[in-house]
């Protein structure tokens, strides 16, 4: 079912695969957004309970919304942080929550239903249809990362695992980077029906591994609301490295369980990911991808402004979302220039 039939014309069918899954990245960028903002807004513990199914229906009297606030008022987040909260207030975070997972099934559904129709009329190129099926179990698993996520605010913790945030961020920024690069493959096989799928370069390869070390920094830092324990730059008070921060002990958990740590490192490795991505960059120039070259070079400048600016800014939540945002159009940029170098060794 996953293979064209004999009569697939190879230079016309990949196009509209390619515009799909464009359109499936521009949807996991709108929940990056989403994502963001409900973690900002402390609204990811506000829905108790996973219904993949059922739960696609919000609360639609006051009864049922009473039985939410009440789930709600069961776990510590509200026990010991927002004990009083009114309804109007619940129904706020409520509100960025659901959406958050209903974008969730709205990617799923998608990704899900062209991938059936495609297999159906036997549209796709020999060689993408498991691909295409691993992206789709990547996208299910997701789901349920995000709900190991949310479990771990519901029992003891007043907020979720920052480093089940990480997964949680960190999967769907492998999808994301999975579903442009299989567009690219195919962008490749529709105007050539020679071309091969690229392979990634070891250039290619580190970028993409720092630059995803600095997305994984920036997700411990949302956890542990580190963004807050220092707002000035470059400096962290008067001093380069604050004194007396108390430490903990091995010393390499402090980078990711110690908020001021984690801030100082996510500060400066900005600089080691920027200065990859930009080698990056000028590969992809040289092999004659100039829209690449300057969307990474353009997103590192404007990534490094709005990370300061979060900073000094104290965690403006509109300035902060942004800054997540630009993360992710950043990693479609740098697998553009991964893939544009990569795809000349394959040739």
């Amino acid at each position: 079912m996953l293979h064209p039939s004999p009569g697939f014309r190879v230079s016309a069918q990949p196009q509209a695969l390619v515009r799909w899954l464009y359109f499936v990245a521009f949807l996991i960028v709108a929940m990056v957004a989403v994502g963001g903002i409900t973690r900002l807004t402390e609204s990811g513990l506000s829905i108790t309970q996973w219904k993949p199914i059922s739960g696609i229906i919000p609360p639609l009297n006051e009864a049922q919304w009473m039985a939410e606030f009440a789930n709600y008022q069961r776990i510590p987040e509200y026990q010991q942080i927002n004990r009083g909260m009114t309804l109007d207030g619940f129904k706020q975070i409520f509100f960025w929550e659901y959406v958050h997972r209903l974008l969730g099934r709205v990617i799923g559904l998608a990704f899900a239903l062209p991938l059936l129709w495609f297999a159906v009329r036997r549209a796709i190129p020999r060689g993408y249809g498991p691909r295409l099926l691993v992206l789709l179990a990547l996208g299910g698993l997701q789901g349920a990362i995000g709900w190991w996520m949310v479990a771990s605010g519901l029992s003891e913790r007043t907020d979720v695992s920052h480093i089940r945030l990480a997964v949680h961020l960190t999967a769907a920024l492998v999808i994301l980077g999975g579903v442009v690069w299989t567009a690219l493959d195919l962008r490749d096989l529709a105007r050539d029906p020679s071309a091969r799928p690229a392979g990634l370069r070891p250039l290619a390869a580190v970028a993409l591994l720092l630059l995803t070390t600095q997305i994984v920094l920036g997700a411990f830092t949302a956890g542990l609301n580190a963004g807050y324990a220092f707002s000035s730059w470059p400096l962290m008070g008067d001093s380069f490295f604050p004194a007396n921060v108390p430490m903990m002990q091995p010393a390499w958990i402090n980078v990711v369980d110690n908020p001021v740590v984690v801030q100082f490192v996510h500060r400066w490795f900005a600089f080691v990911s920027a200065g990859a991505l930009i080698a990056l960059a000028f590969a992809a120039r040289r092999r004659g991808a100039v829209n690449a070259w300057a969307a990474v070079i353009l997103l590192v400048g404007l990534q490094i402004v709005l990370g300061i600016a979060t900073l000094l800014t104290g965690v403006q939540i509109a300035i902060a979302v942004a800054h997540q945002v630009n993360a992710a159009i950043l990693l479609i940029a740098a697998v553009a220039a991964a893939h544009a170098i990569s795809r000349s060794a394959a040739r």
